[in-house]
């Protein structure tokens, strides 16, 4: 990999709670609900908590949605689903148009809905989403949001699970760092680089991500820049500018890398995942 020139100082991000979520409450009577807001890519929803769950999803453009002890990188065609009680944020990776769907209750009593997950958005799934009313108020056509509801939990307890969250740590300095590098993966190419940003040398940190995540520095990077792919590719940007983007020398160092890490070939990953 060759290293890239220096960034211009970043600017200023804008936080902002969230859209008075009490007004789009599910309920019995209205068991989903769908929220649309507009994203700029300096702009991040800070973080709160609902009694209900939600899936998050980006009809364009990208967003991270973190938890305490994971973040997740949201493309098109890929949804985090939000248990309820669960503390997240959302961060605006570029400009997108974001939908938020709330559930009286999970699609199903499975633990795989007591957490945080990845599913797939299928086309059948995101118009019908699409076709979810987004006002506060109430529904003008209340049997034709009954049929859309019901179908929407039909689709999501069919949905495709994804395992493409990144873990986070709990330790102040390597948390900083983590965040860092998930903002700017390819601002540093190396541990000591990195590790001087937070004031630590390079054999605490690689300690601190044994013990904090079970994983070397090496392999965590890895994991984000597969991430950083995914919504690239997204944009059907070519392989080659993928690798570029992401600091690698050429399309075919970036192809071992995804290769190495996930045992397939970007082509085959970016298909599947």
């Amino acid at each position: 990999m060759t290293r890239k020139p220096p960034t211009t100082p970043r600017a200023r991000r804008t936080s902002l709670p969230p859209l008075d979520p009490q007004r789009y409450a599910p309920s019995a009577a209205r068991p989903v609900r769908a929220k649309a807001r507009l994203l700029e890519h300096d702009v991040d929803i800070q973080a709160h908590k609902h009694s209900w769950g939600q899936l998050v999803f980006s009809v364009s453009g990208a967003v991270r949605v973190n938890t305490a002890h994971a973040t997740y990188l949201v493309p098109p065609a890929r949804a985090v689903w939000i248990a309820p009680e669960i503390v997240h944020a959302v961060t605006a990776v570029e400009r997108a148009d974001l939908r938020t769907v709330y559930l009286h209750q999970a699609p199903a009593d499975s633990a795989v809905w007591q957490g945080c997950r990845v599913i797939e958005v299928t086309p059948l799934l995101r118009e019908l989403v699409m076709q979810l009313a987004v006002s506060p108020d109430a529904a003008d056509d209340t049997r034709r949001e009954e049929c859309i509801a019901s179908l929407v939990l039909d689709e999501l307890r069919r949905a495709n699970s994804l395992r493409l969250g990144i873990d986070l740590p709990q330790d102040k300095r390597l948390r900083r760092l983590c965040e860092a590098m998930l903002d700017e993966p390819q601002r540093h190419t190396d541990l000591d680089a990195w590790a001087s940003e937070v004031g630590a040398s390079a054999r605490t940190i690689s300690r601190l991500f044994r013990d904090e995540l079970g994983s070397s520095y090496a392999q965590w990077r890895s994991q984000v820049l597969l991430a950083r792919a995914l919504t690239l590719a997204a944009r059907k940007m070519p392989m080659s500018l993928i690798a570029h983007e992401l600091g690698y020398a050429s399309a075919s160092a970036f192809t071992a890398m995804v290769t190495r890490t996930v045992g397939m070939p970007p082509s085959r990953f970016f298909a599947e995942a």
